[in-house]
């Protein structure tokens, strides 16, 4: 049963896949800058394999005919870099995910809070220059 057609067109497309995925499609390459941080990226693979195939009855005898096929899908979704200086690792992901109203109040408040800071660092400005005014009056 090893020398099955089957065997054949499984070991091949298993082999491709191997071919086209492995550890550093994951964890990819250290990249070292000049300053001396170093980056690696890290991807998420994912990836299917389906084979089927018949054996067919035929009239001639110490023939078989068999007829199948094989197939895989591999997806690569890059998730961030893991940056490395003095020491200290960071993951950066390449993409915030930002899924629902909470998520978004919650990544817009850095921002909110820059615009309330403006807003009373002008409005102490105004004030002492208000008064700076009425004193040289």
């Amino acid at each position: 049963m090893s020398n099955h057609p089957i065997s054949g067109l499984m070991e091949t497309t298993m082999q491709k896949i191997r071919e086209m995925v492995d550890v550093n499609t994951v964890v990819g390459e250290q990249i070292i800058c000049p300053d001396g941080t170093v980056i690696i990226p890290v991807s998420k693979v994912a990836y299917g394999f389906a084979s089927g195939g018949s054996d067919f009855p035929t009239k001639m005898e110490g023939k078989e005919l068999f007829g199948g096929g094989s197939g895989a899908g591999v997806t690569i979704t890059p998730l961030g870099f893991l940056s490395v200086k003095s020491g200290e690792v960071k993951l950066v992901p390449v993409e915030e995910k930002i899924n629902g109203p909470v998520d978004r109040a919650i990544a817009s408040v850095p921002e909110i809070i820059d615009k309330i800071s403006t807003i009373f660092k002008k409005d102490k400005k105004d004030k002492k220059d208000k008064k700076d005014e009425d004193d040289a009056e």
